[in-house]
């Protein structure tokens, strides 16, 4: 296992050898790396109906979140995740929204959420730690144009099957540190949101592993460059 991580951030950084690509562009690997969550309002049926689409400014192509069983905002309903499972690891993701209002949502360990949702700078807007930091609006390159999260995450420890230690993120939003060893307490949004929402209104996490989740609300949200890097963090720190 890796113990530290690279500090190259921003958008269009590419993955290191010792990273695992998750989304290179291609249906293909769509296919092979990722699956719907069956969560309780699972409503999509494989193969996933999330759309390869050209990239609207650059060459090649990208992801497209709007499924047809997520219209109307519908969360939980055609979500997509890993099915590769964390504990530590320093992600790369690229996100564009093309329309005002635009939501999605990247779920940490298919747990905690780092909001995408242009228009909105509170607490359960974009680029926070949703409801547990304000958001870093401030380094959003807005509608139309490319932005990365890069993210270190330490999952949550346990002992004798009692958390010990929260888990815990730094993040740079397009290349600037907006949040740093920032503690996660809980899971917000309830059993629909993600592993461990429905324990004890999202405070029962426990010691389970989970992948990568992108979240599905009926809008246009394109997502490209996707890799991760398994780490291994013994202290409990993820500054980097």
């Amino acid at each position: 296992m890796i113990t530290c991580a690279s500090a190259q951030v921003g958008v269009g950084t590419k993955a290191p050898r010792n990273a695992e690509v998750l989304f290179d562009g291609s249906r293909r690997m769509l296919d092979e790396k990722w699956i719907y969550w069956e969560g309780p309002r699972l409503a999509a049926n494989p193969p996933i109906k999330w759309m390869i689409v050209k990239d609207p400014v650059d060459k090649g192509t990208v992801l497209n979140t709007n499924d047809p069983a997520g219209a109307g905002g519908k969360y939980g309903a055609a979500d997509i995740i890993t099915k590769k499972k964390c504990r530590d690891f320093r992600l790369h993701i690229e996100f564009l929204i093309p329309e005002p209002g635009g939501n999605s949502g990247v779920y940490l360990q298919n747990r905690y959420e780092i909001q995408v949702l242009d228009g909105d700078s509170t607490s359960h807007g974009m680029g926070a730690v949703i409801n547990e930091t304000e958001s870093p609006y401030h380094a959003y390159n807005g509608i139309g144009k490319w932005n990365a999260y890069d993210i270190v995450f330490r999952a949550a420890r346990f002992e004798g099957g009692k958390r010990t230690e929260k888990a815990m993120v730094t993040m740079y939003f397009n290349g600037k540190k907006v949040h740093r060893n920032q503690p996660v307490s809980q899971v917000w949004g309830g059993p629909n949101s993600g592993i461990d929402g429905g324990n004890d209104g999202g405070k029962g996490i426990t010691d389970t592993p989970g992948g990568l989740k992108l979240q599905a609300e009926g809008h246009n949200v394109l997502y490209r460059n996707i890799w991760i890097r398994d780490l291994d963090l013994k202290e409990p720190k993820t500054d980097f």
